[in-house]
């Protein structure tokens, strides 16, 4: 037989083969079948910066984000198997929704509810629905009643009272903070943390599990809003200073990692202004035309003495604000402010922002890169579940164990079922091989397992090794297979039960996959992605093993 015979004929079985080795790649090569580990969603500047502090704080006591160790394979542990902690909190927040508003006083109506109830513009939402065409208004401060709320809106002239005024947020702002959330987690480079929203008596709750960190440490990161801007200090009238945002978060495109400045003793993260070289203008350009009005790149230059009051009125700084908090400032360099004077800097938008701190800085480059949270989250109202590194090491062996039993005692049941060691050993290979597949692409998707993962991992094996059987039974049942079209045919018999009980099982468990169930989701997953690997690769890989160790040809 020559090598393309060999081929066509035993296909399904190198198709597994090949499926097997990408898997024990994606399991055990360091950054697996993803080179660059960002890709993966596991590159960190923490990483980049060497940043050794896992599970400790900060010293501005904020949790310091670093990346876990995940051991001598890849695959990547949830709560439940590596120690952590689970917050699920409610956000705050009120909102109106209906709102017969005209498009041209958006702006209008925004500004007045902020001035009306005291808030910044963070605070206060305005967005329109795309189907009715009416507004939604929200506000996100503990400090507002459903009244005042009410009252603002009247003041901007929309036409509201306090019975269109509800309690918590619209589902397209719990999304977003779910989507902020979890970027926050995978540019921090915590590996198993994952993010979902839970119903809770009629009450939304945003549900955060990270491994490693007690509930102090991730209340800390969450109530970090990461709403970071620039703001322009200089001199006003009568002798003052005013603080002027000249960008503010979408503005920053590329984010690079923390670089450490010699000569300030102090830590920048370089940054790209979109927009910039645009005819119409755009942030960079709107950016470099302010600092001229300003006179930051004129007598401006070097001239930041921020927060010492013999320099009121003649200072002119660039502030890093974090959250409402200053967390550096920085006079116009020599050369930045040439070229925003010959209006150059916008073609190429590049400047550095600070922070006085490696931690600070790290911080700073995560939130510019994973965004800001559009509402707080209560803590007051907040529940934490914690499983202890102990524990969870325990629950990882006897995962282990359940395993080792079921592989055992499955392959016991077969032996004794056909005492044929042709048809029970490519039974048992091939039932493990759709496991190890399955941890491939656990690891390489960097899925985080934990014991409901274990149990769809057990209830994959189990079913599998059933439809093993029942090619097995339906091969052998008529009397010895002498033929390949007898061989054939017979499969085939078998392969619509198995494909009709796999379409069974894939619909069953499909509403578990989709909805938001917690620790339900990843049972369905798990047990969804066996069902197909096996009805896919495997059955008929196996399918073909017994042909060529029951036929004659």
């Amino acid at each position: 037989m020559g090598l393309s015979d060999f081929v066509k004929a035993y296909w399904r079985i190198i198709l597994l083969v090949v499926f097997v080795g990408v898997a024990l790649v994606a399991l055990f090569i360091p950054g697996g079948i993803f080179a660059d580990d960002s890709i993966a969603g596991d590159g960190t500047a923490a990483a980049q910066n060497g940043t050794v502090e896992n599970g400790t704080e900060n010293g501005n006591g904020t949790a310091a984000i670093v990346e876990t160790d995940q051991g001598w394979t890849n695959l990547v542990y949830g709560l439940s198997l590596d120690g952590g902690t689970r917050v699920s909190a409610p956000v705050v927040g009120m909102t109106a929704e209906g709102l017969e508003i005209d498009p041209s006083r958006e702006t209008e109506v925004t500004r007045t509810l902020r001035d009306e109830l005291d808030l910044d513009r963070e605070n206060v939402l305005l967005r329109q629905d795309d189907q009715s065409r009416t507004y939604t208004a929200e506000v996100f401060s503990e400090n507002v009643s459903q009244a005042e709320f009410a009252g603002a809106l009247q003041a901007a002239g929309v036409d509201a009272t306090e019975d269109d005024v509800r309690s918590g947020v619209t589902q397209a702002t719990r999304d977003e903070m779910i989507r902020t959330i979890e970027s926050k987690i995978n540019e921090a480079g915590l590996s198993g943390g994952r993010v979902s929203q839970a119903d809770v008596g009629g009450e939304y709750y945003i549900v955060t599990e990270v491994p490693d960190w007690t509930p102090q440490q991730l209340r800390d990161q969450l109530s970090d809003r990461g709403i970071v801007e620039v703001v322009a200090h200089y001199p006003g009238e009568n002798g003052t200073q005013v603080n002027e945002t000249v960008l503010e978060q979408g503005d920053f495109g590329r984010v690079s990692p923390p670089e450490y400045n010699s000569e300030r003793d102090s830590y920048e993260v370089p940054v790209t202004v979109v927009g910039g070289g645009q005819e119409n203008g755009g942030p960079a350009t709107e950016f470099q035309q302010r600092m001229n009005d300003l006179g930051f790149t004129t007598e401006g230059v070097g001239q930041c003495n921020y927060g010492n009051p013999n320099a009121e009125g003649e200072s002119y700084c660039l502030l890093t604000v974090v959250n409402g908090e200053v967390v550096d400032s920085h006079s116009m360099g020599i050369d930045l402010a040439n070229s925003m004077r010959a209006e150059q800097w916008d073609e190429d938008p590049r400047f550095t922002m600070g922070a006085q701190t490696q931690q600070e800085a790290q911080s700073l480059s995560i939130n510019l890169r994973a965004g800001s949270l559009t509402a707080p989250l209560d803590f007051e109202n907040d529940q934490s579940f914690t499983i202890q590194p102990a524990l969870a090491d325990q629950f990882k062996v006897y995962s282990l164990l359940i395993g080792i039993i079921s592989v055992i005692a499955v392959s016991g049941v077969v032996y004794l079922r056909y005492a044929d060691g042709r048809v029970a050993a490519p039974m048992i290979i091939t039932a493990l091989a759709e496991v190890v597949i399955l941890l491939g692409f656990a690891a390489a998707i960097r899925m985080p397992l934990g014991l409901p993962e274990v149990a769809g991992f057990i209830a994959v094996v189990g079913t599998g090794v059933d439809d093993l059987i029942i090619i097995a039974d339906e091969v052998m049942s008529e009397g010895d297979v002498n033929s390949r079209r007898v061989f054939e045919s017979r499969f085939r018999k078998a392969f619509w039960v198995i494909g009709a009980a796999a379409g069974t099982t894939i619909i069953a468990l499909s509403p578990l996959a989709v909805l938001n169930l917690g620790d339900l989701q990843g049972f369905a997953i798990i047990t969804i992605l066996g069902v197909l690997i096996g009805v896919l690769i495997t059955r008929p890989a196996y399918g073909d093993i017994l042909r060529y160790l029951l036929t004659d040809r």
